[in-house]
């Protein structure tokens, strides 16, 4: 295995800094899991986000015409 950095592992100057992280980061993990709404779909929300996209890019695209 490498010893690579892995993209986006934060990084800490404390073994400190990294249990208190840590801690942080399992509450947020348990919280979610502990969150009694219904869960969205990933393809509902990928396909409400195009929908955003698209919608913004035509605003935009409609007020670069405008000028």
């Amino acid at each position: 295995m490498s010893s690579a950095a892995i993209p986006n592992e934060p990084t800490f100057a404390t073994a400190e800094e990294a249990e208190a992280y840590d801690r942080w980061y399992r509450a947020k993990v348990q919280a979610s899991l502990d969150d009694p709404r219904p869960s969205i779909p990933h393809e509902q929300v990928m396909a409400e986000m195009d929908e955003l996209i698209e919608a913004l890019r035509n605003a935009h695209a409609s007020n670069s015409v405008a000028r």
